[in-house]
């Protein structure tokens, strides 16, 4: 086990990951990590501590002391809606030579939960932390929970990068029905989701919802965070992602996403990735087999058992959007038209 990391080896590269923080964003825990560490990590918040790791507590001015001032801060962002393949789309961008993935580290979400006021006094040090890599040549892509995406407009420096994840609502809704965890997921925080949505979407009860509105509402949370957050980013540049778009033409729509964020992707490379075993696999739990087509079948399913409860969901979100702009502005994106 290593001495606590000086302030020279927490500059230096990304070996000591800034994983999590106290409330008040006094105290990190920074894990050491090598790049096989970060490659195969399918999130970085409390299940990273499953595992054997060599794990240290530091102030945080101790680490904002050691980040000189013109430190890096070009690391590329993925901010997303949940359960919308952002992790597969980390996993396949994070295969390109020069790109090191960094998927949900919980640092992200305790910033998320702080007060205002220091939350923005830490933004500068988040940026330069979690844009380090191992290598000058390298770039970092830093995929965020789902709720960090109401902090996307913090996060991203002018002229950052980053890509906005998405799938069109009646999707998005079978999906979270065909999973016994999203469902967990989809009650645990629905209360908070309420409160996060309060001022932007208006009209939409919940009281007596079933399964189907209450994912309609966690659409309506998740991506109006999003569409508030790029009216804000004007001087940054949004990718906007819908996955099953993504998925139909998966070497072109990776080779694109890789020359919007910078990334040197190759023709052969790119076919090299997405002809490989990530596809073909659940990407949150690689020990899985899961597939595009099996996805589908799932999605098909939920569609055809609890169609008329989807339609119902739908139906609601349409008349909430009359009196919320952000929602109506969703709901034209997530248009194939649109």
């Amino acid at each position: 086990m290593s001495a606590i990391p000086t302030a020279a080896e927490i500059a230096r590269d990304a070996k000591w990951l800034a994983q999590a923080s106290d409330s008040a964003g006094a105290v990190f825990r920074m894990i050491e990590m090598t790049p096989e560490a970060y490659r195969s990590a399918s999130f970085l918040d409390d299940r990273l501590l499953q595992i054997s790791v060599n794990a240290k507590t530091l102030p945080s001015h101790h680490i904002e002391a050691a980040l000189p001032s013109d430190a890096r801060t070009d690391a590329r962002w993925i901010f997303h809606i949940g359960h919308v393949g952002s992790t597969l789309i980390s996993r396949l961008l994070g295969e390109l030579d020069g790109v090191l993935a960094i998927r949900e580290p919980r640092l992200l979400r305790d910033l998320a939960l702080m007060p205002l006021p220091r939350r923005k006094e830490l933004v500068p040090t988040i940026q330069k932390l979690f844009s380090r890599t191992f290598r000058a040549d390298e770039i970092a892509l830093v995929k965020a929970t789902s709720f960090v995406g109401e902090i996307a407009a913090l996060l991203v420096p002018p002229g950052g990068r980053a890509l906005f994840i998405y799938l069109e609502p009646a999707t998005y809704i079978a999906t979270i029905l065909a999973g016994d965890n999203s469902l967990k997921e989809l009650a645990e925080l629905s209360s908070v989701r309420a409160l996060r949505m309060e001022e932007r979407v208006r009209g939409l009860d919940l009281r007596g919802a079933s399964a189907a509105d209450a994912a309609a509402a966690a659409w309506a949370c998740e991506m109006t965070a999003l569409e508030s957050a790029a009216e804000l980013m004007g001087d940054r540049r949004i990718g906007w992602v819908d996955f099953d778009s993504f998925l139909k033409d998966l070497p072109a729509m990776l080779a694109d996403l890789a020359d919007f964020l910078g990334f040197d992707g190759p023709p052969e490379r790119i076919a090299a990735i997405t002809a490989g075993p990530l596809l073909s696999r659940y990407s949150k739990a690689p020990e899985y087999e899961y597939s595009a087509s099996l996805r589908r079948q799932l999605i098909d399913q939920e569609r055809r058992v609890h169609g008329n409860q989807i339609d119902a969901a739908l139906a609601r979100l349409t008349r909430a959007a009359q009196m919320s702009p952000l929602l109506a502005k969703a709901l034209a994106r997530s248009r194939p038209e649109g």
